[in-house]
């Protein structure tokens, strides 16, 4: 039942954004995310044309069969690639600002922490980026073995499997480090604290991906996400600290 309640913690994040005092701090993440994601496709289709024009002569007959099929081929790797790199990249970049996202939640569910502003973000922009790749190394050292076992015949069949709860932990790790990190709850510490609630916390990254996965939602998923991990903190995973 209480993986259940932290499947539905991006629900009640998204619920969150347009709270008074809240919806101040989306504001940029959602700029991040947009820049990103209209960047990384503009450039592809410029370059991609460019290429398309360098390689067949003519595109009429049996090379616009060749022009429609390479194009297929361009939109469905452009989708993976945004798709496994869009929120590591937005999430690398806006970290200082979701840490203040999930202060003004935290002000809003205690009344206690008042809201940062924009010198704070600043001023925490380099430790945020090295607890960033922290994170990043992690993922590393545990992708490598996960892979190996991937190419393995037969045991091979459970990878997928294996693949999907390792992502669902790692989305609960990325977005419960901004909570915990405003109180000086640092990447080591976290993954104690969040071994003890693995499940919940598999819980809630699964239904994070899952939300990433829905077409416009996926642009507010970032901060819904940092919302709701929030919640999550508060109501779960705080009384662990001690």
């Amino acid at each position: 039942m209480r993986s259940l309640m932290a499947f539905s913690y991006i629900y009640r994040g998204f619920r969150l954004l347009s709270t008074p005092g809240i919806r101040l701090y989306v504001v940029i993440p959602l700029l991040l995310n947009f820049t990103i994601f209209a960047t990384m496709i503009w450039a592809g289709m410029s370059y991609f044309s460019d290429f398309m024009h360098w390689l067949l002569p003519d595109e009429s007959g049996g090379w616009l069969l060749l022009y429609w099929l390479l194009l297929i081929v361009f939109f469905f790797t452009a989708w993976l690639i945004v798709f496994y790199t869009f929120s590591l990249v937005a999430n690398f970049i806006a970290a200082p600002f979701n840490s203040l996202l999930a202060e003004a939640v935290e002000h809003h569910l205690t009344g206690q922490t008042p809201p940062g502003n924009l010198l704070k973000a600043l001023k925490e922009f380099i430790p945020s980026l090295r607890a960033e790749l922290n994170k990043f190394t992690y993922l590393i050292a545990w992708s490598i073995p996960l892979l190996i076992f991937s190419l393995i015949p037969g045991v091979n069949l459970l990878a997928p499997f294996l693949w999907f709860l390792f992502s669902a932990w790692m989305m609960g790790i990325q977005y419960i480090d901004y909570p915990a990190g405003n109180h000086g709850i640092f990447f080591k510490q976290q993954r104690k604290i969040l071994a003890q609630r693995r499940f919940q916390t598999m819980s809630f990254g699964g239904g994070v991906m899952l939300a990433s996965m829905v077409p416009v939602f996926n642009f507010i998923v970032m901060p819904a996400a940092v919302a709701g991990a929030t919640l999550f903190w508060f109501e779960t995973l705080a009384d662990e600290e001690e």
